[in-house]
């Protein structure tokens, strides 16, 4: 089997339990938000170029996500929600996650997708690759 690695250092695609997976990997950033702005427009090139619906998995895993993040967040995953199967979102706060939940719900193209939010990576990883639509 052949992988690339992703803009944010993903192999791609990620095999994980007989599926594919794609990762995106905005974790640790902590208060770095133009870095992570600037994964973000990277990775959104990457998953277009695929030219696939992907089960994505979001680490956000100490980061810190203000408006402005969660704002570009939310427009991100709109713009690449043409190539999302699935979207599993883990390692944000209950506050953030009910923020996040809210936007993704009034956001065009976002709001039909299957999204869950986990507090375990490996949770989200199975919830991905498990059941097929």
């Amino acid at each position: 089997m052949y992988s690339i690695k992703s803009p944010g250092g993903s192999l791609f695609p990620y095999y994980y339990k007989g599926g594919e997976i794609h990762c995106l990997k905005y974790g640790s950033f902590y208060s770095d938000h133009d870095g992570l702005l600037s994964l973000m427009k990277l990775e959104e090139a990457f998953v277009a170029e695929s030219r696939r619906r992907l089960e994505i998995w979001v680490d956000l895993y100490q980061t810190d996500l203000p408006d402005r993040v969660l704002d570009e967040f939310t427009a991100s995953v709109g713009r690449m929600s043409p190539h999302i199967a699935k979207l599993a979102i883990a390692g944000c706060s209950i506050a953030v996650k009910w923020k996040l939940a809210g936007r993704l719900k009034r956001t065009e193209g976002v709001s039909a997708l299957p999204l869950r939010f986990f507090s375990d990576p490996e949770e989200a990883k199975t919830w991905l690759v498990g059941e097929r639509r």
